[in-house]
């Protein structure tokens, strides 16, 4: 990079940093910083200080009573700690050195009822750290680094569209340049590497050389695209340091949002999950609006598929749980997540047990409307999970049981009641072909059978009309008129909007869902595809010329001449594409349909005696 090119990319890191200092971010330095450790030790020993010097001195006492001794110890152990726990494990929690219990971190508390946790939250102590030399055996530097008490958390590459370099660079730069086994890079501190430039952001919580996926952290466009919109006061990305990192915001991010899976060995740790930018947005929200007003109003969450509804769904039903007004009375006694979705159930759990450390505060229904009473009822159990067909009593309870308040949270109405079918159906995917037909039969014939499952949703709580103590919070990829109105917002113009949005259109864009009309090929024009293989030159002519002639004069009434069509098109176009890895995807209208395909194409490629191609059916609401 040119001298006038790094001046710029400096001037916008600075940019940054001032934004930070001047919100409550603290700047941090290259000499705090313990390379052997990737730890800011300044940092931490001044939190300790500020914080819980009664406990650090006895901790010193234990150590034989010298200062350096003691901080040295602590440190290493601190360090142990954080590669066994994980960095944000350790931050919610705490440690155990020598019997003495010392926290690394205060996170705000969910009311103002004990002045004393507000003074200890005020003590956390955010840097940001401009150039940071993050190893010892290497001169390499990262643009910024975020620390929490000396912990660090997070880290940037930025990029400048007038130097020359985008945010792909930045990527590039972290893939060949940013190696895993420093230790700040190594997954066991830093949760979060975000690739910037001033139009874009993209995140990973991996880096894996060459193979690190970067996720897109972007808020979308207007038109619902993938990327940014214009600012009319700076940068498109000026979000990421004005709102995420705002210093409460980023606080709570790392309390309330981040999920670390288990670990597959003893001592380890797994996968970090990370909020993309439409989760943390809409959560906040959805959150925000009911601290705000109260219980008693709807919002419909429209996130397409790919969008990772289950994470949202959890993180709100928690957040909804603990959230308390301006007068610090909690808004919701219970949050009753409506879904069937197994996963769902196991996640929530999991979730929330890793923020809260507490058993029974998630139940799951799985018995008759009785035991649902009585959990809504009950003081325990904060988030409730149970499926449609007990939604009556939901409503019901909401009109008995007046002195109680209702967060209602709807999972994809519209593709619950087929949950059972679709599982059936798995199981006899591997049986006879009349076994997979009737099946599949059966399945459609319930999808069809009385009411939409969002239907009923809907004409239930129509029925009953606004309740004060009861809030729907509907999440759906594709809501109907009917959904629009009942949850969603009317807008000036007197249509009804979701509360909040991410479009399908982004989610293709960003890589999250396939297009299936990108590649879409009618019967009716397949000839054209066939024809323009008599011009090409991997293809011999005469046998072109002989499959336009019999394609042409084929009409789509039987399904084994629209497998053979399949099969022979995938091989002859399709199949050595993507290094010999391509696939193809029919399109069907129902599951029924779906099998009818299989089976046919099956029957094609074992007529043919083909070893090259094989089929997999899949359902979408299953």
């Amino acid at each position: 990079m040119s001298q006038s090119g790094a001046h710029l990319e400096q001037a916008f890191e600075a940019e940054i940093e001032a934004h930070l200092l001047a919100h409550g971010w603290c700047q941090g330095a290259n000499t705090s910083y313990d390379h052997e450790l990737a730890l800011d030790t300044e940092e931490l020993f001044t939190f300790v200080g500020a914080t819980q010097l009664d406990a650090w001195e006895k901790l010193v006492g234990r150590h034989g009573g010298d200062q350096t001794t003691a901080q040295g110890k602590f440190k290493a152990r601190l360090a142990d700690e954080i590669g066994r726990r994980g960095v944000i494990d350790v931050l919610r929690r705490g440690i155990t050195d020598l019997g003495v219990k010392l926290d690394l971190a205060y996170f705000r508390p969910a009311h103002g009822l004990t002045p004393e946790l507000e003074e200890r939250y005020q003590a956390n102590r955010c840097t940001v750290t401009r150039q940071l030399r993050y190893a010892p055996t290497h001169d390499g530097e990262l643009d910024l680094a975020l620390f929490v008490n000396g912990l660090p958390v997070a880290t940037a590459e930025l990029k400048n569209h007038l130097s020359g370099q985008t945010v792909e660079h930045a990527k590039k730069q972290y893939r060949e340049d940013r190696s895993p086994k420093d230790l700040l890079l190594s997954g066991k501190r830093a949760v979060a590497h975000f690739a910037v430039d001033p139009a874009l952001v993209f995140m990973t919580t991996r880096l894996q050389g060459a193979s690190t996926r970067f996720l897109p952290f972007n808020r979308g466009t207007a038109d619902g695209g993938a990327g940014n919109p214009p600012s009319p006061t700076g940068h498109r990305t000026a979000y990421l340091w004005e709102q995420v990192w705002q210093r409460d915001n980023w606080l709570d991010l790392l309390r309330r949002f981040i999920h670390v899976e288990p670990g597959t060995g003893k001592g380890t740790t797994g996968a970090v999950i990370f909020p993309r930018y439409h989760q943390w947005d809409a959560v906040r929200r959805l959150v925000g609006d009911a601290r705000d007003r109260g219980a008693g109003h709807s919002y419909l969450v429209q996130h397409s598929a790919g969008s990772g509804k289950s994470n949202t769904i959890a993180w709100a039903a928690h957040q909804l749980s603990n959230v308390h007004d301006s007068d610090d009375r909690k808004v919701f006694d219970k949050v009753v997540v409506i879904t069937d979705r197994v996963v769902l159930d196991r996640q929530l759990q999991d979730t929330i047990f890793q923020f809260d450390h507490k058993p029974g505060v998630v139940a799951k229904i799985d018995k008759n409307s009785a035991q649902l009473a009585d959990a809504l009822a009950g003081g325990a159990a904060q988030v409730i999970i149970t499926t449609l067909q007990k939604f009556p009593v939901v409503l019901r309870a909401g009109a008995e049981l007046q002195t109680g308040r209702y967060a209602v949270v709807i999972d994809e109405a519209h593709s619950s009641q087929t949950g059972e079918a679709a599982k059936d159906l798995k199981q006899v995917l591997g049986a006879s072909a009349e076994e997979q037909l009737e099946a599949a039969a059966a399945q459609d014939a319930a999808a069809g059978a009385g009411a939409d499952a969002e239907d009923e949703l809907a004409a239930a709580v129509a029925a009953r009309g606004r309740q004060e103590n009861l809030s729907f919070f509907a999440f759906t990829a594709t809501p109907k008129a009917r959904t629009l109105e009942l949850f969603g917002a009317p807008d000036d113009g007197g249509n009804y909007a979701p509360f909040h949005l991410y479009s399908m259109k982004q989610a293709i864009e960003e890589g999250f869902i396939l297009d299936v009309l990108k590649g879409y090929t009618t019967y009716g024009s397949y000839w054209k595809i066939a024809s323009a293989a008599a011009q090409d030159p991997d293809v011999d002519k005469a046998k072109a010329a002989a499959q336009l002639a019999r394609f042409v004069s084929l009409h789509p009434t039987n399904l084994a001449q629209k497998a053979e069509v399949i099969v022979e098109h995938f091989r002859a176009h399709t199949r050595r594409k993507i290094g010999g890895h391509a696939k193809a995807m029919v399109v069907t209208r129902s599951r029924l349909h779906a099998v009818r395909y299989k089976l046919a194409v099956d029957a094609y490629i074992a007529e043919k005696g083909y070893s090259d191609v094989r089929t997999l059916v899949a359902f979408s609401g299953a």
